[in-house]
């Protein structure tokens, strides 16, 4: 069996590593764009205090934490995992009470949360943080470096014979997957429109405990970045949002669509009828696809006809040092409200992050560093003199009807998309159901709740 992965994150390196381990071929298409969620993300796996109100969303992240010591296990290197415990913490004690009363119920079904516990000073745990914060521990959280578990699930996958392709990946409407080599002078900006209203929400009950909603555009906040705005400049060159040979990870161009080959010439690859590859885009020969690209997961499946409404979701994160500080056993901070905080090796702060629908924008922008460093700064004053080395920028993929998206769209293709701020909780999972739906196995969990519609 050959199978085709559109998509080198998280969820399609999984997806790989489990293909390959049961000795199938299979090819993954990386594009290596700016604005991969997986590179950007902070790494918090604390699925417990999340999604009160949606047993679907919340089965999903809690399978995807109580995997990963066994995948810590299986790939046998370090990936930045370590159980450290997060602190929950208020101004006000009274609103710690609602996330006490929920861990209390779900700790009967999972155990691995650790007995929580109130914590009268904080600060002795997360030395920057504001000295009148209450809080309570959550002893089993743990974080991760999405970017070390992307990697050993690859390499991982490689070394399995799975075999790794760099370009721009389409799909066509009868499910055949063409790549070719990615070219900057390729790159076309496009407007993209905001998701619908429905969707702005986090996933359709209370807010969780730390992915808020987004702030609609206002004209009260001016320089506000209106929603859908996409402008191509140098921050993103390289970077195919939408429209003709476009997206990371393979986003595809668009049904009937006539894209310039690399000698120049003009082929139609995503008509209604294809006879052979147009010129310079090779084929990837596959009994099966996987499109794992993320955001763009909508885009590279419109050819086959099926409308997925998978929108991005941007979120600015900041990493900061405190020199001669061991900060790699602070625990993770969860504001009620605000950004998180959370300690790496190497003296290493991440503040983060902003929420935000402005369409295929992966940008660091003053007034998101405004936010995230303002807010980081309220619930840890003690990071004031932290030395900012790095910014980060990833979108999100959002699925607007609620809780992630796993599933079949043709007898061909599945997807897997879908997981928000909560990525690098559920990825190596999802892309492990998404990798056994298409062997045929029994899924260990019922994957009905995410299907795609129809």
């Amino acid at each position: 069996m050959r199978v085709a992965v559109i998509g080198s994150g998280i969820v399609g390196a999984a997806a790989a590593y489990h293909l390959s381990g049961h000795g199938v071929s299979v090819t993954v298409i990386d594009g290596g764009y700016r604005g991969e969620a997986t590179q950007a993300g902070a790494g918090i796996v604390c699925p417990w205090v999340d999604h009160p109100d949606d047993e679907d969303w919340y089965q999903l992240t809690r399978e995807g934490a109580r995997r990963y010591p066994e995948l810590v296990g299986a790939l046998g290197e370090d990936i930045g995992y370590a159980q450290v415990g997060a602190l929950l913490v208020s101004e006000e004690p009274a609103e710690l009470e609602p996330v006490r009363a929920l861990l209390a119920r779900r700790y009967a079904e999972a155990p691995e949360m650790g007995v929580v516990s109130d914590v009268t000073a904080p600060s002795a745990l997360f030395p920057p943080i504001a000295e009148d914060l209450s809080a309570l521990l959550v002893p089993g959280a743990a974080r991760v470096d999405g970017r070390a578990v992307r990697d050993a699930l690859l390499g991982a996958a490689l070394r399995q014979g799975a075999e790794l392709r760099t370009g721009t990946a389409t799909i066509t409407p009868d499910g055949q997957v063409l790549v070719r080599a990615a070219r900057e002078a390729d790159a076309r900006g496009r407007s993209l429109s905001p998701p619908p209203p429905e969707a702005r929400g986090t996933t359709g009950g209370r807010p969780s405990w730390r992915q808020g909603a987004p702030e609609p555009p206002s004209p009260e906040r001016p320089g506000r970045e209106p929603a859908g705005e996409h402008t191509t400049g140098p921050e993103d060159a390289g970077t195919r949002p939408l429209g003709e040979d476009a997206g990371p990870h393979g986003a595809g161009v668009e049904e009937a669509a006539v894209v310039e080959s690399e000698a120049g010439g003009e082929g139609v690859v995503a008509g209604k009828e294809i006879g052979v590859a147009a010129e310079g885009w090779a084929v990837v020969e596959a009994d099966a696809v996987i499109v794992a690209a993320g955001a763009w997961t909508g885009e590279v499946c419109r050819p086959l006809g099926v409308e997925l409404p998978v929108f991005p979701r941007r979120g600015q994160i900041v990493h900061a040092t405190l020199d001669g500080v061991d900060t790699a056993w602070w625990p993770i901070v969860l504001p009620r409200s605000g950004p998180y905080l959370l300690g790496f090796p190497g003296s290493r702060v991440v503040v983060g992050a902003t929420v935000e629908d402005v369409g295929f924008a992966p940008r660091v922008t003053m007034g998101g560093l405004e936010e995230v460093l303002q807010a980081g700064l309220r619930v840890a004053p003690g990071l004031f003199g932290a030395t900012v080395t790095e910014t980060r920028v990833g979108l999100r993929p959002v699925y607007a009807p609620g809780p992630p998206l796993i599933g079949r769209v043709t007898d061909r293709v599945a997807v897997a998309t879908g997981l928000s701020a909560y990525g690098l909780t559920a990825g190596p999972l999802t892309g492990s159901l998404v990798a056994g739906l298409v062997l045929g196995e029994e899924p260990p969990i019922d994957l009905t709740p995410y299907g795609p519609p129809g």
